[in-house]
């Protein structure tokens, strides 16, 4: 597999997705700004997104791939029946989770953003709009499954396209309630759960060439289904502790009016770096790195190790500089017109700027875990990940009164950098991980043409 090929591929896709994804928020910024609709519009959107990026940009494809790989290896059947078993054990998780979720919503709406609770009409409007939203989640959970099959086969161009759909729908909502004079938030919201219907439909028809589900809705697993799911738990937290950290902003924010709207547009914009940086490069390495593990190929575990760090390097070291210099024109330049203010444009650069800092390690931490996940170890990232997570909640607790919801950016680098190190530290000791020297020549070069750029 060409490492560069492949990520090139991936990469190209996710880019598409994510400059429509712009468009999209770009038309939300205009109708809707940074108002109570936003809002409550984010949240509601916030709680089923966050578990799509646990499982589509990560967690499910760390657990997952491995263990498939390893049944792959014994035969095909034996890959098959593993498929199968995950897929009916996720659609039954999926439909408790659902469930629960549209009974009891507005707690946790109050979970997720308890500062709403002293609006009551803005509360409830989150509330309904998070029980139209939230059916995504079952859609884009399996879709997650099904893209990775498809990854696991070294395809990996129709899951990258599938986010597409969602920023097509969500696009042409907007357009239908200026036309008809409709709830741009509601209609929002419908669009959500639409798009995973038909995201989910897409991925069935491409993946039918490597695998078809055969639905049995049984209790009783097979041994290597249920190692699978020790694996998958601590995944779920130290995979996405980046999602997590973001989650645990929200939360805070929502004491702050318009902070949540603020944080979701910075979050945007350098989110489409850490696609391509982090999510792209790991997505591509997982099944190829855990393939050659298997088979004991360690001079070729040790370059793609090392590969993987150099492209995840090049592609974040100029994106944070980038962001550090320009991110009041960066932000001006896509969401300030209409309903969003120049006031809102400010406060959302500066917190722009402190996630800006943390670009690199945002992608490296997806990396880095990757390393772990590959050898079937996931307690080692839970652990890393519970320390982020803790310090992120300290350092935002601590200071939010006194230095307000910008913080949340700040203490999420901060608590990310350190992540990175860690990392760095258990892997160099446990051997699992050697740098190059031309690794640290090239970080050299790409700093220094970083700074060019700057210039």
């Amino acid at each position: 597999m060409n490492l560069l090929s492949s990520t090139s591929v991936f990469s190209l896709y996710t880019l598409a997705s994510r400059l429509l994804g712009y468009l999209r928020d770009i038309l939300i910024a205009i109708f809707l700004g940074t108002s109570i609709y936003a809002d409550a519009y984010f949240v509601a959107f916030r709680l089923p997104n966050t578990f799509r990026r646990l499982f589509a940009e990560g967690v499910f494809n760390a657990a997952f791939i491995p263990s498939y790989t390893s049944e792959v290896l014994i035969s095909k059947k034996s890959g098959k029946n593993f498929a199968d078993e995950v897929y009916n054990l996720l659609i039954l998780i999926l439909l408790i989770i659902v469930f629960v979720v549209e009974i009891f919503t507005p707690a946790f709406v109050y979970l997720i953003a308890p500062g709403f609770y002293s609006n009551i009409e803005k509360f409830n409007f989150a509330v309904e709009l998070t029980r139209i939203t939230f059916p995504f989640l079952f859609f884009i959970s399996l879709s997650s499954f099904f893209s990775a099959i498809l990854n696991s086969n070294n395809k990996f161009a129709a899951a990258a396209a599938a986010p597409i759909i969602l920023n097509i729908f969500l696009i042409l909502s907007l357009f239908f309630s200026y036309l008809f004079k409709l709830n741009y938030a509601i209609n929002l919201s419908y669009a959500v759960s639409f798009a995973g219907f038909f995201q989910l439909a897409f991925l069935i028809f491409v993946t039918k060439f490597y695998y078809v589900p055969s639905v049995r809705l049984k209790l009783k697993f097979s041994q290597s289904v249920k190692l699978f799911l020790t694996k998958l738990l601590p995944s779920i937290f130290s995979s996405g502790v980046t999602q997590i950290n973001i989650l645990i902003g929200t939360i805070i924010a929502s004491f702050e009016a318009g902070a949540v709207s603020y944080l979701y547009y910075a979050d945007r914009i350098y989110q489409i770096n850490l696609a391509i940086a982090g999510i792209a490069v790991g997505t591509v390495v997982l099944p190829e790195l855990s393939k050659k593990i298997k088979l004991g190929k360690m001079n070729e575990v040790s370059n793609i190790q090392n590969k993987s760090l150099e492209l995840c390097l090049l592609f974040s070291i100029p994106a944070c500089f980038g962001l550090l210099m320009a991110s009041e024109e960066i932000t001006s330049a896509l969401f300030g017109y209409g309903s969003f203010l120049q006031k809102d444009v400010i406060t959302t650069a500066l917190a722009l700027k402190f996630f800006g800092f943390g670009v690199p390690a945002f992608a490296l931490i997806k990396v880095l875990s990757n390393f772990f996940f590959a050898r079937d170890d996931t307690k080692t990232p839970f652990y890393v990940s519970s320390v982020c997570v803790v310090i992120n909640i300290i350092i935002s607790i601590i200071f939010f009164k006194s230095v307000g919801f910008i913080i949340i950016p700040i203490a999420t680098t901060i608590a990310t950098w350190v992540g990175v190190l860690i990392y760095l530290f258990l892997l160099i000791k446990s051997k699992y991980f050697k740098i190059q020297s031309i690794i640290l020549s090239k970080c050299v070069k790409i700093s220094t043409s970083g700074l060019i750029m700057l210039l």
